[in-house]
């Protein structure tokens, strides 16, 4: 399939989404122009803030091939990807994004995430979430085991 035709996919399942009592939004991942797996989301409908549509298709992509690298895919979403979906994308290694509407578009709909990118360029002292390093010693205990770990899957 040509670009243009996954990214009407992935429009499709939004509008159709939508329909079916979800969120505006869809994806589609593809290998070698070829479906790999869909997303939409539902995180309304599964009460669940994480189930947005880039990744539930990671996630369906990841179970089908069986495997968290995703390398030589790439995504089409309805919509330019939130900060944690392109956070995401980027830990699944997908080669490319393609999106359709833009945050500008979202946000005129109240799906704004400005927010989060103004609050990751703060200082954390200064950010609307107390946030506070506790227990910091402790904690690198399971980053000392991993470090010692002969039979680790790096990733």
């Amino acid at each position: 399939m040509k670009d243009e035709e996954l990214m009407r996919m992935a429009i499709e399942l939004a509008v159709n989404n939508v329909k079916n009592g979800g969120g505006p939004f869809g994806a589609v991942i593809a290998r070698g122009g070829q479906v790999v797996a869909t997303g939409v989301n539902r995180v309304t409908a599964n009460n669940d803030p994480t189930a947005h549509a880039e990744v539930s298709a990671i996630r369906a992509a990841c179970a089908k091939l069986g495997t968290f690298d995703l390398s030589g895919c790439v995504i089409y979403t309805s919509c330019e990807p939130c900060p944690m979906c392109l956070g995401a994308i980027y830990w699944a290694h997908i080669d490319k994004i393609y999106y359709g509407a833009n945050q500008h578009d979202a946000a005129a709909i109240n799906f704004d995430d400005s927010f989060i990118y103004r609050e990751l360029e703060l200082p954390m002292s200064k950010r609307k979430k107390p946030i506070e390093n506790l227990l910091h010693n402790e904690a690198l205990a399971p980053f000392n085991l991993w470090r010692e770990k002969e039979d680790k899957v790096e990733y």
